[in-house]
């Protein structure tokens, strides 16, 4: 009996170190895999990138490329504080949850509650903070940013929701089709303040940045944060021109795209959600669920919890082979681009950011599924 539990034992320990053996050579050929395609898309002396995989706890990847700033030299690191253009949504839309949760206000108020001079006083009175936050009010986006260019390169959250309080129509009638809208998240912005009472970049640096131990993390007010973050360029004519405060039409508006994090921030960002630390649970869970809602009548089944995109598949618009249900949200402003994705049934997190007008998704999916990490 005793050399059989030592036969049994030694092949336990043998098995062990084999899977152990195997699951570290597999992490290691997944970041040469990685590092091999961000070589090619990334140079030193040019804009770049930060990237960050994890499973759990563990780091599967993490690396960054090129530069942050063309004049400085900085490098772009896991510590640079970069643009996050539309993944901002998703804080906005914490704050609306947080103060629902708080007894506040309501996602089922209308918006003729918090703007009253709305032009037309049934369109206002019919769409409720809700439709808003899943991109379903229906209402048209009135900013003629082409024609009023030079206005929206300064233009707050006031100035770019402002327009679409005088529309005398609605697109579709609020609830039944998914149309996103940018200047929409503006107006929310300025739900959470007229709410709270205080700024809303200030309400969610003490009720999410704090309690998530996100210290590097701001939200501009209008211009460029003062120092240690990306510049966004764009390539033009075979070089690298800047684009963003300054450049770019409504990059000063905060609501659609006004927060600044890095992939270590953002790290722990994932962290608060996952353990509830800046709200409930249940607000957690309602923010990755989707709400589907009498009277749809859009070409897809809804797809947006009113916080994340909620689907089958890396992209919400692109079928892909893999399986996986993925909760994310892209940001695209300027010369920023960003993606933040989590893969529940995997616990697996992906967090990117670049500043050199490049979306790099496909590459680490791409990699992902052909060494099935995901299937």
């Amino acid at each position: 009996m005793h050399s059989n539990f030592k036969l049994i034992f030694g092949i336990l320990i043998t098995l062990s170190i084999h899977f152990t053996s195997h699951a570290q050579n597999r992490d290691e050929l997944l970041k040469s895999k990685l590092d091999s395609a961000f070589s090619e898309l990334f140079k030193a002396d040019e804009p770049g990138g930060s990237i960050l995989i994890q499973q759990g706890n563990k780091i599967l990847y993490e690396n960054s490329f090129g530069l942050a700033d063309l004049k400085t030299k900085d490098k772009f690191t896991s510590k640079t504080v970069s643009n996050l253009g539309s993944i901002s949504k998703t804080f906005v839309s914490y704050g609306i949850l947080i103060l629902q949760n708080r007894h506040q206000l309501s996602t089922d108020d209308n918006l003729l509650k918090f703007f009253p001079d709305f032009k037309n006083k049934d369109i206002g009175a019919r769409i409720r903070l809700r439709h808003i936050l899943t991109h379903s009010s229906g209402l048209p986006d009135l900013r003629d940013v082409d024609k009023d260019s030079i206005f929206y390169l300064t233009a707050k959250d006031e100035e770019n929701f402002r327009p679409l309080k005088s529309t005398d129509s609605l697109d579709f009638e609020p609830g039944t089709k998914f149309e996103y809208s940018n200047p929409a998240y503006n107006g929310l912005a300025m739900v959470v303040e007229k709410t709270s009472g205080i700024k809303w970049q200030r309400f969610i640096d003490q009720n999410i940045f704090k309690p998530a131990g996100m210290k590097n993390s701001l939200i501009t007010d209008g211009s460029f944060p003062d120092k240690n973050v990306a510049h966004g360029y764009i390539l033009k004519n075979n070089m690298y021109q800047e684009y963003d405060y300054g450049e770019c039409p409504t990059f000063a508006a905060a609501g659609n795209g006004g927060v600044w994090s890095s992939i270590e921030d953002l790290k722990k960002y994932i962290t608060a959600i996952s353990q509830c630390m800046f709200t409930d649970c249940s607000v957690i869970k309602a923010s990755k669920t989707i709400y589907n809602p009498s009277g749809w009548k859009g070409e897809k089944p809804p797809y947006h919890t009113g916080t994340w995109f909620v689907h089958q598949g890396f992209y919400a618009d692109t079928k892909t082979e893999e399986t996986v249900n993925v909760i994310e949200h892209a940001g695209d402003q300027g010369g920023f681009k960003s993606h933040l994705i989590m893969i529940p049934e995997k616990n697996i997190s992906i967090i990117w950011l670049t500043n050199n007008n490049k979306f790099i998704t496909g590459h680490i999916r791409r990699i992902l599924l052909k060494m099935k990490y995901i299937d």
